[in-house]
C-alpha cells in the first residue's frame, strides 16, 4: 500500500510541474521585442510589472479610443502618429498622462495599478527610460497574443 500511495504522489508532483511549464512566446510578441522603430510614426511600449499593486485587470485608452486591458506583467506595443497623446484609464479609472511623440522615436512608459481602500483601482503612469523599459518588456508578455 506503501508503494501505492509513493507513485500516486510521483504523478501529483510530475501533473504540478507539468502545469508550471511557460508557454514559448507568440511570433507576435517576439516581433514586438525586437523593439523597432516606425519611421513615420511613434512607438509606445505601455508596461505592466509583475507584481503589481493590483492584480485586475486595467483598460487602457489612447486618444479616447480602447485599446486593451493589461495585467501584471503583459504590455502594449501602440504605433502612433507623431504628436500628443492622452493615455488614461477606462471608466472609473482615472489614471491619465499626455505625452509628445515623435515619428521614428519609442518611448515607454510604466502603468501601475492601484487600489485605495475605498473607490476603484487607478492607474498611475510614469515615463521611463529606454534600458529600464527594455527589460521591463523583455520579462512581459505582449496582450492578446495568444
Amino acid at each position: 500500500m506503501r508503494g501505492f500511495w509513493i507513485r500516486v504522489a510521483i504523478v501529483a508532483a510530475a501533473l504540478w510541474a507539468g502545469a508550471c511549464a511557460q508557454l514559448p512566446p507568440s511570433p507576435q510578441d517576439l516581433q514586438a521585442k525586437r523593439f523597432e522603430p516606425v519611421p513615420d510614426k511613434a512607438v509606445l511600449y505601455v508596461f505592466r510589472d509583475r507584481p503589481d499593486f493590483v492584480d485586475d485587470g486595467a483598460p487602457i485608452t489612447v486618444d479616447g479610443l480602447m485599446q486593451a486591458t493589461t495585467y501584471p506583467g503583459t504590455y502594449l506595443r501602440l504605433e502612433l502618429a507623431p504628436g500628443r497623446h492622452r493615455v488614461a484609464g477606462f471608466a472609473s479609472d482615472a489614471g491619465v498622462i499626455e505625452l509628445e511623440l515623435q515619428a521614428g522615436h519609442i518611448g515607454f512608459l510604466q502603468q501601475s495599478v492601484v487600489r485605495s481602500f475605498i473607490g476603484p483601482a487607478r492607474s498611475h503612469f510614469r515615463p521611463v527610460d529606454e534600458a529600464y523599459g527594455r527589460q521591463a518588456v523583455l520579462r512581459s508578455e505582449l496582450v492578446g497574443a495568444r
